[in-house]
């Protein structure tokens, strides 16, 4: 194209030289003799050149016109051509998202009438206009076909179109699909109490039982392709794939009901914890998560499952409370090991949670009492303004020679490199006394009867957790009483572990298992008086009229009391959390709530009788306790906080009806 284009610049220019040059040569030859001849010639040379000039031009650009025509005729042939037989869906639409043109694989695979234009794009198929400009498109599914759509806009400024077509990507959707179903997961499931069941039985019901438990398990698997491995007496290993598992997690374990039916001489009820170990990479993974979820699920009391997912723990069940094991031979090498540790240290400190109750200060002044004559120096970590144990710390500094208690800063200034710190009645980081103690302490042992949560406080060179224990006081009753001889407990340190567990007990009502008049009875040979005990839990007339005050507003939903308080008063978490003690004395309540605000957050305290977790409803605003005693903080309003704290009572009651 480009070389007829300078031939044809050639030819013009030759012309135009002899018309020139026939124009300069008539023009010099006019005074000639001759010059009527020769002049004529040349101006007619002249004429002509210029006449094939304009006649060259004019010819040449209709040829051009008419070249390009034809060529851009044909090249929009091949365009539409091309678009129409185009071997995926396309559709051309404008700025308002309307139909204009269509190719012939759009009108067989997308639409469902005979025409579209002028439809709406969005009346043809679910489209997302905005993601079909991105990189990777918008998937849409139509007539069970998976497309992934994508689009460009014309260069257009006035009126843009834009085209979109249509990749049948439904083979890798269906294959994705297919892999992520038949993906393997690992299932452990233990029986909680089988050693207890067993123990005093006949040999004839032990094989009744051990028979129930494996149809239970052949129950669960049965319609699957499950492969079940027994372990153990008491534990089961299941490889499952999602297809199959997905199912069991929306049930929310059906097996955990179906364990409680089998009995013992109709008194005991056989659990289960279940661990399942979900969305790994490898079975190996798989099965340290749910080695994972099972400890989870064992150190919570048992009777739950808990699945690993999406990078946290998801518990169902936990409807009956732990049990009261009374392991007298764990406890005695906790002890020990306890003890070792302990004694390779100079120093310790010990600190329960923030606002220390009875039972955090009575634990840690009765451990801090036990271990003082086993290292040079030994405190508790206590606020001495922001706490709910006053007349115990009063009590003990009057009548106790010893000092104790220092507040978190001094902590701080005595903690070093040859300093053990001791976490007692709580495993929350969150929840301790001094985040800053805990951050910065070497090693750290933890002491709690709180169900296992999710973030504990990690690492620990020891963690003694035991949820069937009435309180942490208990807890470390159990352990004074194998710390040996140079280890004893003073007659007030003595009460105020007693005081702890009458706190949590609610004077012995409530949590009370064999280890827990077991541990009082040794505090009364230490001394303890429980007279004085008693005393401690003396109230002011002022926090009576505010108690009084709370329950007056309480309502009943659902078998649950709920009251709410806005009002403002130094005693006012003594006060809540008595109320919802004594409504629980409330005819046809089963659970109670007394919710009030403080620093902008409302506190919610729980308490039950048992038939009601209140740690999982709890747990479900972002708290977590015991099954019978709860709380959590919530960031918003009164109002606000009532309406979250009913909806996490019917979600209760709907998946543990």
């Amino acid at each position: 194209m480009k070389r007829s284009n300078g031939l044809t610049a050639l030819i013009r220019l030759t012309i135009a030289v002899v018309a020139l040059s026939g124009l300069i040569s008539a023009f010099l030859l006019k005074k000639a003799p001759d010059y009527s001849g020769s002049g004529k010639v040349l101006l007619i040379i002249c004429l002509v050149s210029i006449l094939l000039l304009i006649f060259e031009a004019i010819v040449f650009n209709n040829l051009t016109k008419k070249n390009i025509t034809r060529l851009a005729t044909a090249i929009s042939r091949k365009e539409k051509n091309s678009l129409m037989n185009f071997p995926a869906p396309a559709v051309i639409i404008d700025s308002k998202a309307t139909i204009l043109w269509y190719n012939k694989r759009f009108a067989i695979d997308i639409l469902s009438a005979e025409e579209a234009y002028g439809v709406k794009i969005s009346d043809v198929c679910n489209i997302d206009l905005q993601k079909v400009f991105v990189p990777q498109g918008d998937l849409v599914c139509v007539a069970k076909r998976f497309y992934e759509a994508k689009a460009v806009h014309s260069d257009a400024a006035k009126d843009p179109l834009a085209l979109i077509y249509f990749n049948d990507v439904s083979d890798y959707i269906e294959l994705k699909y297919e892999t992520k179903q038949s993906q393997k997961s690992i299932i452990i499931i233990n029986v909680d109490n089988l050693d207890d069941v067993m123990a005093n039985i006949r040999e004839s019901e032990k094989a009744h039982i051990i028979v129930e438990i494996e149809k239970l398990i052949e129950n669960f698997v049965e319609g699957t392709t499950a492969v079940t491995k027994k372990t153990s007496s008491d534990r089961f290993y299941i490889f499952m794939e999602e297809r199959h598992l997905a199912p069991k997690i929306e049930a929310r374990f059906k097996i955990l009901e179906e364990a409680r039916k089998i009995s013992v001489d109709n008194r005991t009820n056989i659990t289960l914890s279940v661990g399942v170990g979900r969305g790994a990479s490898s079975l190996a993974e798989s099965e340290k998560l749910a080695k994972q979820a099972l400890e989870l699920c064992q150190g919570r009391g048992g009777d739950q499952a808990a699945v690993h997912e999406d990078g946290e723990f998801k518990f169902f069940g936990g409807v009956l409370s732990s049990s009261d094991k009374n392991n007298k031979v764990k406890v005695r090498m906790v002890a020990k090991a306890m003890l070792e540790r302990i004694t390779a240290f100079d120093r310790v400190l010990i600190m329960g949670h923030r606002y220390a109750d009875l039972d955090a200060v009575g634990a840690a002044t009765g451990l801090c009492c036990a271990i003082k004559p086993l290292v040079k120096e030994a405190y508790v970590v206590v606020d001495p303004v922001s706490n709910l144990s006053k007349p115990l710390i009063e009590y003990i500094n009057e009548n106790d020679i010893t000092n104790y208690y220092i507040t978190p800063q001094e902590g701080l200034e005595k903690l070093d490199f040859n300093t053990l710190l001791i976490v007692v009645d709580t495993h929350n980081p969150k929840l301790v006394e001094s985040p800053e103690i805990l951050q910065r302490a070497r090693e750290v042992i933890v002491i709690d009867h709180h169900r296992r949560m999710v973030n504990a406080i990690e690492p620990t060179v020891m963690t003694y957790l035991e949820s069937g224990a009435s309180s942490a006081s208990e807890l470390v009753t159990d352990l004074v009483e194998y710390f040996g001889d140079k280890s004893k407990l003073s007659v007030h340190a003595a009460e105020a572990l007693l005081s702890g567990i009458m706190l949590d007990t609610k004077n012995f009502v409530m949590r009370t298992g064999a280890g827990t008049f077991e541990a009082a009875a040794y505090l009364k040979r230490m001394g303890a008086d429980s007279i004085a005990v008693k005393k401690l839990f003396a109230n002011s007339i002022e926090t009576y009229h505010q108690k009084s005050t709370i329950i007056n507003s309480a309502e009943i939903y659902h078998k649950c009391a709920i009251a709410a308080t806005t009002e403002q008063f130094s005693n006012i978490r003594i006060a809540a959390s008595q109320a919802a003690d004594d409504m629980l004395g409330i005819s046809n309540v089963v659970a109670s709530f007394v919710m009030y605000e403080s620093n902008s957050i409302v506190n919610i305290s729980a308490r039950s009788l048992g038939a009601v977790n209140v740690q999982v409803i709890m747990e479900s605003l972002g708290g977590g306790g015991h099954h019978t005693m709860a709380a959590c903080q919530l960031k918003t309003d009164i109002s606000s906080a009532e309406q979250m704290l009913k909806g996490a009572i019917d979600d209760y009651i709907r998946n543990n009806s």
